[in-house]
Parts: structure tokens; C-alpha cells; sequence
């Protein structure tokens, strides 16, 4: 049977139903067979914590992000606590990080009594960058967090040279960019995460990277620092009932390296065809008054974690009413500034209310769906519903 034509002659999809802002169920379809078998391998084995999977899959990300040492653990916020206590920081030591990311960042490092400086970030990539950072550099200052925002780096070779100039660490939070690459001014390339001194990153469920529940890693070209890592993330100790300092317990559980072993080889091609739909939304986004699609940095690949829009004239969250009435899924990432969070009230070395950017971005970024398993309908589904609401029928 024909398939049937709008008035304007272009084909006519069938309106997708259930769209979901990342569709594990459909991912999880694709390799099934796999996955069922590396979990049940497993179950039989017994081998429960510190298995051959984990094992695996620790050797299988060195080779994956050139890394010399990967120490994998519970979850992307232990791997950022972890980071910042390998490092031997002293309580009052400030750590600068982006006042526009998610609290994780920032949480860890007043949990550790060390003091946050939150600063601002580009509005057109969303990630801190060194004229960011380098006003808010003190005597206190010990370490900065770049994050990698939604998929794509921040800006990293400034970020490093102010970082040598002022003697500071630097812990990249990967969690959203895991496989992107940086591409430096004299052409050598590395992965997002391996730059710093140490990379963190998370294998939440939706994260491009996704475990079956929690999970994380660190990874570091730095022997010391790779013992500090293991050390602080098994209770402290060096050998096994010996302690040489307080530690904690972060352990990635063998069923959830399993699924990772799975999905890792997959990882490439899960970013290439999040690309291709960000490629689309950019196409079919195009000369809409007030709406900005996301830039990309022409020294960054981008993975696409999130497709993130910016809205202005206040007119975000109608857009967000309008794509949901049409059942199409959105999420603000993210709507508070991390200084406007009661639990930082006080806390933050510099006492900023008001960032400029990182405030406008508060009010203006909406993300569209965003995963590896779109089909043509429904992304035009999604465009369309966009542009409707300028009041544009068809992209």
C-alpha cells in the first residue's frame, strides 16, 4: 500500500506514540540475546563483587579512553568525592566549579567541608572556560571541575595552562561526554576525561554509557594518583585489614560491568546516531525566531547527551506545555542556579547571588528527546511539533 502524503506532497508518517526522552527498552531490544547471556554468566558464576566482568570492563574503558588506569566504582558521585579525596585537599580548600550544572558537582565538594566557588559558563556551549575560572583563582584555590555539559568538552587547553600557571588539579566530570574527543591547538587528540589529572564519569541507566542500575568510574595516567583512587574507594586500605586512611565503599557490581561489557563496543556507534538526530534537529530547526540550537565547539566532537535548546522571551516554558499536550517529552536541565540552592546558601567562597549567563540559561534551556534509537517519524514528529509552535505547519 502507498504510503499517504500530506497536502504538501511530503510523505505522511504515522504519529509516534510513547516517545520517550531516552528509550533503554528499544536499546536493550537490540542486543538482548547478549546482555540476557552476560548477566545469567554472571548469576552462575557467583562472582558477584570484583568479578572477572568488572575486571574486563575496567581493561576494556583504559583501552577505550587511552587511559592508563581506571578505577571503576558505584556511582558518577562517588567518582567525584573519591577524585577530590585522592588529592589529599585540606577542610577550607576551595575548589572552583560551574555554577550551571547538575548538584553533584558542586555537592561533593562541600561534602568533603572543602569550600565551592561556582562560576559562570558560555552561553552558546554551556561549559566554564578559562576567562571563567582565572577571576575566581585565590591563594585557597586547589583544584577546578570542568564539566562537560550535555556532551561536548569545555575548552581544555586554556583550562590546563591556567591550571599549570597556578599549581592547581584538575578533575574533569565526564559524566555527560564520555567518548567525545578534544582535539588541542598543535592537533593531538584525547578523550574528554583523560586530559586532567583525574576524569570522572557515571554509568547512570540514561547516561550514553548505561549500566542496569548505578555505576561509575575514575580514570587517571597518574600511578600515585591511581593508588590514592583504589585506596579511598575500598575503605582505605592498601592490603586487605590494613587502613592507612579513611576511605569509603564504592564498588561497580559484576551484573552491572556485565551489561557495560555489552554496551561498551556499542558506544561509538550509540554517539554516531545520536549525532545524525541532532544533525536533523538542527536542519529542522532552523529560522525560528528566538529559539537557539546548540553550538558546537569546532575542537570538540559532540556525543549529544542531551539536545538543548535556548528559548527566549520567556517563552520556554509555554513551549514546554505545548510539546507535552502534543506527548512529546521534555526536561530542564537545569532550572536553579546551584547558588540559589538552599543547600548552599552560605556556603560558596565568593557569596555570588547572580551569575550573568548561568542565569539567563536558568530560564531559557529546554532539552528534546535525545537517544541512539530514533526513526525518521518520530524526529519529524518532534520538529514539526516545534515549529508549530511558531505557527510554521511542516519543517
Amino acid at each position: 500500500m502507498a504510503t499517504p502524503t500530506a497536502p504538501d506532497g511530503r510523505a505522511q508518517l504515522p504519529t509516534p506514540t510513547n516517545i520517550q526522552m531516552v528509550d533503554l527498552k528499544a536499546q536493550y531490544r537490540a542486543m538482548q540475546e547478549e546482555v540476557d547471556a552476560a548477566i545469567i554468566d554472571v548469576v552462575r558464576s557467583g562472582a558477584f563483587i570484583n568479578g572477572p566482568a568488572v575486571k574486563a570492563f575496567q581493561a576494556g574503558l583504559e583501552e577505550y579512553l587511552g587511559a592508563d588506569y581506571v578505577i571503576p566504582c558505584a556511582n558518577g558521585t562517588d567518582a567525584l568525592q573519591i577524585a577530590l579525596m585522592a588529592l589529599g585537599l585540606e577542610p577550607g580548600d576551595e575548589v572552583i566549579v560551574p555554577a550551571f550544572t547538575y548538584v553533584a558537582s558542586a555537592e561533593v565538594i562541600a561534602l568533603l567541608r572543602l569550600t565551592p566557588v561556582m562560576v559562570d559558563v558560555d552561553p552558546r556551549t554551556f561549559n566554564v572556560r578559562a576567562e571563567d575560572i582565572e577571576p575566581a583563582i585565590t591563594e585557597r584555590t586547589k583544584a577546578i571541575i570542568p564539566v562537560h555539559l550535555y556532551g561536548q568538552s569545555c575548552d581544555m587547553e586554556p583550562i590546563m595552562t591556567l591550571a599549570k600557571k597556578h599549581g592547581i588539579h584538575v578533575v574533569e566530570d565526564n559524566a555527560q561526554a564520555i567518548g567525545a574527543t578534544y582535539t588541542f591547538s598543535d592537533g593531538r587528540q584525547a578523550r574528554t576525561g583523560t586530559i586532567g589529572d583525574i576524569g570522572t564519569t557515571s554509568f547512570y541507566p540514561s547516561k550514553n554509557l548505561g549500566a542496569y542500575g548505578d555505576g561509575g568510574a575514575m580514570n587517571t595516567n597518574s600511578e600515585k594518583l591511581s593508588v590514592e583512587l583504589r585506596k579511598a574507594a575500598n575503605h582505605g586500605q592498601s592490603r586487605r585489614y590494613y587502613h592507612d586512611i579513611v576511605g569509603c565503599n564504592s564498588r561497580l557490581d559484576s551484573i552491572q560491568a556485565a551489561v557495560l561489557n555489552c554496551k561498551l563496543p556499542r558506544l561509538d556507534g550509540y554517539s554516531a546516531r545520536r549525532n545524525a538526530a541532532a544533525d536533523w534537529y538542527d536542519a529542522n530547526l532552523q529560522g525560528l525566531t528566538g529559539l537557539l540550537t546548540p553550538a558546537r565547539l569546532p575542537n570538540s566532537t559532540h556525543v549529544f547527551h542531551q539536545y538543548t535548546l535556548r528559548i527566549d522571551g520567556g517563552r520556554r516554558d509555554a513551549l514546554q506545555e505545548h510539546l507535552k499536550a502534543a506527548g512529546i517529552p521534555t526536561m530542564i536541565y537545569y532550572p536553579v542556579a546551584l547558588y540559589d540552592q538552599e543547600a548552599f546558601r552560605g556556603t560558596a567562597a565568593n557569596n555570588i547571588d547572580f551569575l550573568p549567563n548561568t542565569d539567563l540559561l536558568t530560564k531559557e534551556v529546554i532539552s528534546l528527546p535525545m537517544h541512539s534509537e530514533f526513526d525518521e517519524g518520530t524526529l519529524q514528529y518532534i520538529t514539526d511539533a516545534v515549529r508549530g509552535f511558531w505557527g510554521v505547519r511542516n519543517s
